[in-house]
């Protein structure tokens, strides 16, 4: 498991134009802790386009009750990406014309914002995140709500969380991980330091090492606790 780094530059596609590039940020992480009077949300956004074939799918469920598992009265809202998906940003889109639209994309950003973690599958396609998962990205990238500019640099807003990222790859990249950098970025962008990964790589190698992947995976879940454990490599 690691914690995140942060990059220097940011498009806010909300806002229609390139901004921050060049710029450096600090993001303070402070993770909000469940209290008595206040029970755990668990926030299980799933992406993979296949259903139950799918990795990612298997380690986020794994993920969602090991937090249970820690935290029995939690609350979980979850998000399939692929049977009920968000459109892709588009005129239609940013115009906020359609009164459904507009208020589904409220919804997506407050589920998000109330979450105390958030658990995302990251199946790998073509060395990046999914489009689904980059559609429900772009709904939670709000200026004002998950970030905003100041005299000094861009500021996080939504630091008060975990996230942690369920990672399936059909082959072996080593350390380049391209799409794991971007997710560390965007949620470092929006002040969340604690982002954790667990891996399994080399899943169409042959049925014996997908077997193997998975099983180290699963296992590194039983052991995942209410704390980070290693800084990022």
């Amino acid at each position: 498991m690691e914690r995140s780094k942060f990059g220097t530059m940011h498009v806010d596609i909300t806002q229609l134009s390139l901004i921050g590039t060049g710029i450096t940020f600090s993001p303070k992480a402070i993770r909000r802790q469940p209290t008595k009077e206040k029970s755990m949300n668990i926030l299980h956004i799933d992406s993979s386009a296949l259903g139950q074939n799918s990795a990612s799918r298997e380690l986020t469920a794994a993920l969602v009750a090991r937090l249970r598992q820690l935290h029995p009265e939690a609350r979980v809202i979850h998000r399939d990406l692929d049977s009920d998906p968000l459109p892709h940003l588009s005129a239609r889109t940013l115009a906020a014309a359609d009164d459904a639209i507009v208020a589904e994309n409220a919804a997506v950003l407050q589920h998000f914002l109330d979450a105390d973690v958030v658990v995302v599958g990251v199946p790998v396609y073509n060395f990046t995140i999914p489009t689904a998962l980059k559609a429900w990205i772009d709904r939670i990238a709000v200026a004002g709500k998950t970030f905003r500019y100041t005299a000094e640099g861009p500021e996080g807003l939504a630091g008060d969380k975990r996230v942690l990222l369920a990672v399936t790859r059909g082959g072996l990249r080593g350390a380049d991980r391209f799409e794991e950098s971007y997710l560390r970025f965007m949620f470092g962008f929006f002040g969340i330091g604690d982002v954790e990964s667990i891996r399994a790589e080399g899943l169409n190698l042959s049925p014996e090492h997908r077997q193997k992947a998975m099983a180290a995976a699963l296992q590194n879940i039983t052991r995942l606790d209410d704390e980070s454990r290693r800084e990022a490599a």
